[in-house]
């Protein structure tokens, strides 16, 4: 691809020279006004003043794209955690929930996941596939760049392959970058005559040598709580995995504790949840290379407390926030509106959130090429019709992208 210059916007807000581990304060944030991006082969080789960049520009004959008005440019956004690969809704489980029933109990009728599982099953991998590409491309023209999708809903050999084959397929129908995670380990299902553990061991000795052998996904996750598989016997499954090759991540301490504790003996990537978490907890994760993800989207859909984002920066851990995307629980999939509604109640900065929707949400998915607008890092930002960046979180998701590059690829 041709050089290109992208600009003047406003400020470009890059996201670069800041630490990867605790809390951030708005005055770190490189903020280059007037700004430009200059780009070749779908990277960034540049990121300054539009009058400094537009010199090696011209020398390159590089295509010009001026940006009228207003203007905010940020990288493109990253949810590290979403099950967007789904049949049907579950509205009924919410009107529920807001009756009052526990999602215990919403389970134990019949509700919850094995809902969604039997709708998922019922699928075939061509409509799974239709269906995750759209979600996928509508969260790109919201500014989504790369995202995380889970299987989870088949919880069969033969259906949890139909996931991941669905979720690789809907890669290819989509701009986007889709990373896919095996959750086989999601929760038992009714059809399974044999206990947890056994359960585990039949995925893990028969489903994920298949997924290695077809390189459908280099991540594993498990739900390891109360609800779903306790730390005891996840352990083995999880170890297994790991002992495979497989990166882990584990959906932790959402409605009681031990996940996160397992998550840092195994070395896991990411502890996803941690609305349970309490201060030994926050301070264990602060001491480890484990990513902490909050996932407020499961809260306002669940109406339960956050995740102690707050606690957690301050105590010096990784964070990021992403959106749990899924029929159930988290059915909004809007991670900028979640993260926009997590900083007011957790009083984080817009350092904080925009760190942990980027670059530091790029980490939960071992991806290091993008994240911020740096030399060398891929070329997908977004650009909000603003003049000033704290405009973006005080709208609360409201306001929207009004344009998007995907690997320097305006997104129509």
């Amino acid at each position: 691809m041709a050089a290109q210059l992208i600009g003047p916007f406003s400020q470009v807000v890059t996201l670069r020279h800041l630490p990867l581990r605790g809390a951030l304060r708005d005055d770190q944030l490189e903020v280059v006004t007037h700004g430009a991006l200059l780009l070749e082969d779908n990277k960034i080789v540049a990121v300054d003043a539009f009058e400094t960049l537009w010199p090696e520009a011209k020398k390159q004959k590089a295509t010009v794209y001026e940006i009228a008005g207003a203007s905010v440019a940020l990288p493109g956004m990253i949810d590290a955690h979403t099950h967007s690969c789904f049949a049907g809704t579950r509205a009924s489980d919410y009107a529920l929930r807001n009756a009052g029933a526990s999602y215990q109990e919403i389970a134990r009728a019949g509700g919850g996941i094995w809902d969604t599982v039997q709708k998922t099953r019922q699928q075939t991998q061509h409509e799974l596939a239709l269906t995750t590409a759209a979600r996928a491309t509508r969260l790109l023209r919201e500014g989504v760049t790369t995202l995380e999708i889970k299987s989870g809903y088949g919880l069969s050999v033969e259906d949890e392959l139909k996931m991941l084959r669905a979720i690789r397929d809907a890669q290819r129908a989509t701009a986007s970058d889709c990373v896919p995670t095996c959750l086989a380990a999601h929760a038992k299902p009714h059809d399974f005559e044999g206990d947890h553990e056994h359960y585990l061991q039949w995925m893990g000795e028969v489903l994920l040598p298949m997924v290695k052998s077809e390189s459908l996904a280099t991540r594993v996750d498990a739900f390891v709580d109360e609800v779903a598989f306790l730390p005891a016997i996840a352990k083995n499954f999880l170890a297994r995995a790991k002992a495979m090759g497989f990166d882990i991540t584990l959906h932790a301490d959402q409605f009681s504790t031990g996940g996160s504790a397992l998550a840092i003996e195994l070395g896991a990537v990411s502890a996803d949840h941690l609305e349970a978490s309490s201060d030994g907890e926050i301070d264990a994760l602060a001491k480890s290379d484990v990513v902490a993800v909050a996932l407020p989207g499961a809260s306002l859909g669940l109406g339960c407390a956050f995740a102690p984002a707050r606690k957690l920066l301050d105590a010096g851990a990784v964070v990021a926030i992403a959106s749990d995307w899924n029929p159930g629980s988290a059915p909004m999939g809007d991670l900028l509106m979640q993260s926009s509604i997590l900083g007011a109640f957790q009083k984080l900065s817009n350092a904080e959130v925009w760190s942990a929707i980027t670059f530091r949400a790029a980490h939960a998915l071992r991806l290091h090429d993008r994240g911020m607008l740096a030399v060398g890092a891929n070329a997908d930002f977004i650009s909000f019709p603003v003049a000033d960046y704290r405009e973006i979180t005080y709208w609360q998701g409201k306001l929207k992208p009004s344009i998007v590059w995907k690997n320097g690829k305006r997104v129509d």
